[in-house]
């Protein structure tokens, strides 16, 4: 049976209970981590998972709030790893492979003086070998690929379908996932407004993880509707496109706090007879 974990489920505000977006499904006997935002690594291991069985990483778009944690993420996989895990492989819109490279590369990344001290000094060998590696300790090594809308990669008993999500292009490029397998179907929208490329991609799936930034009359008072989604609108993206679960996620500190969050279900509800779960972050739970 697939899991689900909510690493992050909050935005780029920070707040005791939420902070950014990260996500990790277990399928297949394969961990998929989608999106990397603030603290995902140390989330992870909260969770009770650990980043040398994470095997793929999938970007929604390449706001702080969803990536700022990929340099942590990648170098400590790699300070983890014994030298016989499998290569991660990363996939997102434009600029996944350019963070990637300012991150690693020997001589132009901005922490490639961390894993060469690593791979050189003689007390880090001590602790790879004392770990279970065996020498020569190797560079880090790791397969980014920009991507776009389409069929995307398939895995062992899985695979990743993507549309485009409507954010805040053309600044950044934006993209929502499907992972299908028989242990079932997962969406994830990422940030986007309701749109009928995300609406198709979502149709018939066993869960469906929204954006929902706020209440849709507070967001519409605020002007902070375009791109984004509310409670109304993501509840009426699932009951179209006849989900069986909706994960209300990326929630903003307004929504999170009571009674705000109590009405927001409830207006939520009445779009959307389907199970509805408001996601707390560490929160697993089966597809």
């Amino acid at each position: 049976m697939a899991r689900l974990t909510i690493l992050g489920a909050g935005t780029p505000t920070p707040t005791p209970a939420r902070y950014g977006t990260s996500y990790v499904l277990e399928v297949g006997g394969e961990q998929i981590m989608v999106d990397c935002g603030p603290a995902a690594t140390h989330k992870l291991v909260k969770a009770g998972l650990w980043p040398t069985e994470i095997d793929y990483l999938f970007f929604t778009h390449h706001h702080f709030d969803h990536d700022v944690d990929y340099p942590c993420f990648l170098l400590t996989r790699w300070d983890q790893s014994i030298g016989k895990e499998n290569v991660l492989q990363v996939f997102g819109p434009t600029l996944t492979e350019q963070l990637t490279h300012r991150i690693l590369d020997e001589s132009e990344g901005a922490f490639s003086h961390d894993w060469k001290a690593r791979v050189n000094h003689p007390a880090s060998q001590k602790v790879y070998v004392n770990r279970g590696g065996t020498p020569p300790r190797m560079p880090p090594e790791v397969s980014a690929r920009d991507i776009t809308a389409g069929r995307i990669f398939s895995g062992s008993s899985w695979e990743v379908t993507g549309a485009d999500a409507v954010h805040v292009q053309p600044y950044l490029d934006s993209l929502a996932y499907r992972i299908d397998s028989d242990e079932g179907s997962v969406v994830f929208t990422g940030d986007t407004e309701p749109c009928d490329s995300v609406t198709k991609l979502a149709e018939g799936a066993d869960v469906l993880i929204t954006m929902c930034w706020d209440e849709e009359e507070h967001m519409r008072e605020r002007g902070e509707q375009h791109g984004a989604m509310g409670n109304v609108g993501s509840a009426k993206m699932a009951q179209e496109a006849g989900v069986k679960k909706l994960v209300l996620a990326h929630v903003g500190p307004h929504l999170a706090q009571h009674p705000v969050m109590e009405k927001g279900i409830g207006d939520a509800k009445k779009h959307y007879d389907g199970d509805l779960v408001f996601s707390e972050e560490l929160m697993s739970f089966e597809i």
